[in-house]
């Protein structure tokens, strides 16, 4: 029987009579037996058909790039290098161009860049004070008479080391005398007025310097004409530098504030009135000038320097200070004419022994004495009378202070 020419499929299958591609076309259609040998080519890959890719060759990926490990280590790289680039712009910026710019812009006329002249006042002749307040004794020995005292931070020029205990020093009014070796420190930097940006000068009788802005712990207690420097200020604070090194804080209330190098402005009598009674009731101390023991010529000193006029300590160079107030007698009576001392006057007495030393006294009113006590152990206030014997000891009255 023979086979018939027809094909399998009608032409509407897509295969003509000849079974070859239509005409007019550049694609023609897989036969079946294409289908098979492109099976068998894939069976020839040695097995390899259907197996798993290898993400590196396919894709330019490595275990590493494909895994959550490694990319978390990525992450870790990176924040370590945009920590790395913070901290080096925050360096340069605060460390390592305020130190080249000054040097590039040297010599013009640039404000940001001016560098402040520095003139050391201090060399390592000169001690400074590192307690709130030290005696000066006359001589090597805490028993001798005390000549004066000086304040924290107050520099002293070194005369005599060769006592292990006590060095003597002059004062910067030219008093002598000896100190407590360890009450001084031989780092000036706390004292160097080119060195800082503020010089404060304490009006009250004491203030606290504070480990801290606020809430901190207590450093020292500074007295009255006490001198700091400052870098910083802050809202009703400043950091001050403290003698020896380091810092502190002190609260701007009972503070002056000037310009280092500058002086306080001179003010009229009743400020340094104010200061004076500030001290009232204070334990007496010979040539003391603090509120824990004070002298009246340690009084007048401090009060007057906190007040503008620069005043010497010991009550002999006082009694030659401001101009003399020619004491006025009644024609009648003799009595001392109490009007003519007016507040801010020094008033010099005789001792009540009449012999030798002299008393000091501070008119606070018409009146009225700021004094040492009859029994030598307070300063109190005195009033007096014409006739009294307080006004009989009057041997002179010096006015520094106008109104």
């Amino acid at each position: 029987m023979k086979k018939s020419n027809k094909p399998s499929h009608n032409n509407k299958g897509g295969i003509n009579p000849e079974n070859k591609p239509y005409a007019g076309t550049d694609k023609g259609i897989r036969h079946v037996e294409d289908a098979a040998s492109f099976l068998n080519e894939a069976a020839d890959l040695n097995g390899e058909y259907g197996r798993a890719e290898d993400m590196y060759d396919m894709w330019g990926l490595g275990k590493r790039d494909a895994t959550v490990q490694i990319k978390s280590r990525k992450m870790l790289i990176r924040l370590i290098s945009a920590i790395l680039v913070t901290v080096l712009i925050i360096t340069s910026i605060f460390v390592i161009l305020p130190r080249t710019l000054p040097e590039l812009f040297a010599g013009t006329n640039i404000e940001l860049f001016v560098q402040r002249e520095v003139n050391l006042m201090y060399d390592d002749t000169y001690r400074v004070v590192n307690t709130s307040v030290t005696s000066v004794f006359r001589r090597a020995d805490n028993t001798s008479p005390r000549v004066t005292q000086v304040l924290y931070n107050e520099p002293v020029k070194v005369l005599d080391e060769s006592d292990p205990g006590y060095t003597k020093i002059r004062t910067a009014d030219g008093i002598e005398g000896f100190v407590r070796a360890t009450d001084l420190t031989a780092d000036t930097t706390s004292v160097e007025p080119d060195l800082h940006e503020y010089m404060l000068v304490i009006s009250e009788t004491s203030k606290n310097v504070m480990t801290h802005a606020s809430q901190g712990t207590l450093i020292t207690q500074v007295m009255m004409n006490t001198v700091l420097y400052a870098d910083v200020k802050r809202d009703g604070v400043y950091q001050v530098s403290l003698p020896g090194g380091g810092t502190g804080w002190v609260g701007s209330s009972g503070v002056i504030e000037i310009e280092p190098r500058s002086s306080i402005e001179v003010v009229s009598s009743r400020y340094f009135v104010s200061s004076a009674l500030s001290l009232v009731n204070a334990t007496y101390f010979e040539n003391g000038i603090t509120k824990q023991g004070i002298s009246i010529n340690g009084l007048v000193y401090v009060c007057s320097c906190v007040n503008g006029i620069v005043m010497p300590r010991t009550l002999e160079d006082q009694m030659e200070a401001g101009v003399s107030v020619p004491l006025e007698y009644d024609a009648v009576t003799g009595d001392l004419m109490i009007e003519s001392i007016i507040p801010g006057d020094l008033v010099f007495l005789r001792s009540p022994t009449g012999i030798g030393e002299y008393d000091e006294a501070v008119c606070t009113d018409t009146g009225t004495l700021l004094m040492r006590s009859a029994a030598g152990t307070t300063i109190r206030l005195v009033d007096f009378t014409a006739d009294s014997d307080t006004a009989s000891r009057i041997v002179s009255v010096r006015r520094v202070f106008s109104d």
